[in-house]
């Protein structure tokens, strides 16, 4: 940023003329961007610049708690934007996530390079896990991608479980969540400059339900041209269904109508003529002690009008360059029940499990070909079978399927010591490169606060920070320096691998790594 940008300027003259922040007066250029809802200050670090607590919306409070979202008011004076805003309303999560009662959340954090040169940048765009349950953008510091690669990187906070998803028929509500991720998103196309963003040129990532919400993208009509490429890590556009009666995942609309009424009914919001007065009427701790399952996109509403699958057979969807991928171990994070005070899989439930989620003629089959022995635990062998009967599947019709229509960069994670996250005790079985492992090597994240990668991990950080950048900036995450990244085709599951050491960079069959021509015996 130079003296001589106009924007510079008038940011200048802003400043002089409010003075309502303590140390304004003396504040670095740098430290200083002009949105188009006012000027905030931010902070200026050694390799990076961040602004946070940036409002993007009106907050959702009072008769706009379940309304779609509206356009930011305008601030008078400088908006101190040196720290993040509050976290979406939520309960404790599994990951140490702490319980939170804000419904004023929509707020969002943007990451810059210290030096800001000439040619604008790209923009990646954060969306976070959490199953749509918990989480908050702030928990991901991306100074390492925005620095290293010269980007942009934007982390937000949206609407979350009952609060983002709530499909009654008396609220009109129903994607608030992903609603919330578009208005983000038009904000960046109205701000990016003020950043040095480029907002020709902006990809959506996320992991988990944050993988999922860039699916949701991919398919949304309200959200065409409103990025530019999408990186889908842990949440396949192909995976609908979970083994277990709850779920993360999209649900048709009248599902979802559904465990909403269930919802009201739990808290005595029963009469369709007074339901969404009822609902207005309970605190947010009421809500969400009541919660259950009422979370996860909505499909069959003008957000989603598809179901994911048909979407992608139909190859119905925003057509912009896609990376996709999975963990080697996605499920061994989801059998970690002994954080919630419960047994983890045994020897002795091993088989009855396997005939709980699969049906006694299969479960015999799948035991046989998974058997306990060939398993450092009965964990691990559940995590093997559950990652390929739902994980490894969903994702190779996933990259088929994008590859027919779009360019599409398939990888697998497969650093298999990958460290645990630190925010809760290890747990009794090896985790291997368990679902949510990766965010580890792209952000320093809340979630692995003091974990120290090897020599060798870091740099196979930083290959995976080059190649999402890579992919950012030209929808090809190939260049000078790093193992050749082939991409997907309709016929082959061919994926890039990820792991330790340039031997473990490269191409690996998915489908072989994962028994696919067994489960295709079962019919699954």
């Amino acid at each position: 940023m130079t003296g001589k940008s106009g924007v510079l300027r008038v940011l200048l003259a802003a400043v002089l003329g409010a003075g309502v922040l303590t140390g304004v007066a003396s504040a670095s250029p740098a430290a200083l961007a002009l949105t188009d809802t006012g000027p905030v200050l931010g902070t200026v670090a050694t390799d990076h610049r961040s602004f946070q607590g940036i409002p993007y919306a009106t907050p959702p409070v009072g008769e706009l708690r379940w309304g779609s979202p509206r356009p930011a008011p305008r601030w008078r004076g400088i908006r101190d934007a040196r720290r993040p805003g509050p976290e979406c309303a939520q309960n404790r999560g599994i990951l140490g996530e702490q319980a939170r009662t804000a419904e004023d959340c929509l707020y969002l954090n943007v990451t810059t390079p210290k030096v800001r040169g000439t040619r604008p940048l790209p923009v990646l765009v954060w969306l976070h896990g959490g199953g749509f349950r918990n989480g908050a953008g702030s928990k991901y510091d991306p100074a390492a991608l925005a620095a290293r690669a010269d980007v942009v990187v934007v982390t937000l906070n949206y609407r979350l479980g009952v609060f983002g998803f709530l499909a009654h028929p008396a609220l009109d509500a129903g994607n608030l969540g992903i609603q919330d991720q578009q208005a983000a998103l038009h904000w960046v196309r109205r701000n990016a400059a003020a950043f040095g963003g480029n907002p020709g040129n902006v990809t959506v990532f996320g992991e988990s339900a944050g993988g999922v919400s860039a699916c949701a993208h991919l398919f949304s009509p309200r959200s065409a041209g409103l990025f530019h490429r999408a990186i889908v890590q842990s949440g396949p556009c192909a995976m609908t269904s979970w083994p277990t009666s709850g779920t993360w995942l999209p649900r048709p609309k009248a599902r979802a109508e559904a465990d909403a009424t269930a919802f009201a009914t739990r808290l005595g919001c029963t009469e369709p003529a007074t339901a969404a007065t009822c609902l207005h009427a309970k605190p947010a701790a009421e809500l969400l002690a009541k919660a259950g399952h009422e979370l996860g996109p909505v499909t069959g509403d003008p957000i989603l009008p598809l179901d994911p699958v048909a979407a992608l057979a139909a190859g119905r969807f925003n057509r912009v360059p896609v990376m996709h991928g999975t963990t080697r171990d996605e499920h061994a994070t989801f059998l970690a029940r002994e954080l919630l005070g419960l047994p983890p899989v045994s020897a002795a439930s091993y088989p009855a499990e396997l005939t709980a989620i699969f049906g006694q003629s299969d479960a015999a089959r799948i035991a046989a070909e998974y058997p306990l022995t060939g398993y450092g635990s009965p964990s691990e062998a559940m995590t093997a079978v559950l990652t390929d009967a739902y994980w490894a599947r969903a994702a190779a019709t996933t990259h088929r399927a994008l590859a027919r229509h779009v360019p599409t960069y398939a990888y697998e994670f497969a650093d298999t010591e990958a460290p645990w996250v630190s925010t809760v005790a290890p747990l009794s079985y090896r985790t291997g490169a368990f679902h949510a492992a990766e965010l580890n090597y792209l952000f320093a994240a809340e979630y692995f606060t003091g974990t120290r990668l090897r020599p060798d991990q870091r740099e196979l950080a930083n290959t995976m920070i080059d190649y999402w950048t890579r992919f950012a900036r030209t929808g090809d995450p190939n260049g000078p320096g790093r193992p050749r990244w082939a991409p997907s085709t309709p016929a082959t599951d061919l994926v890039q691998a990820l792991a330790p050491s340039r031997d473990g960079i490269g191409p690996v069959d998915l489908a072989a790594g994962h028994q696919a021509e067994f489960w295709r015996g079962l019919g699954r």
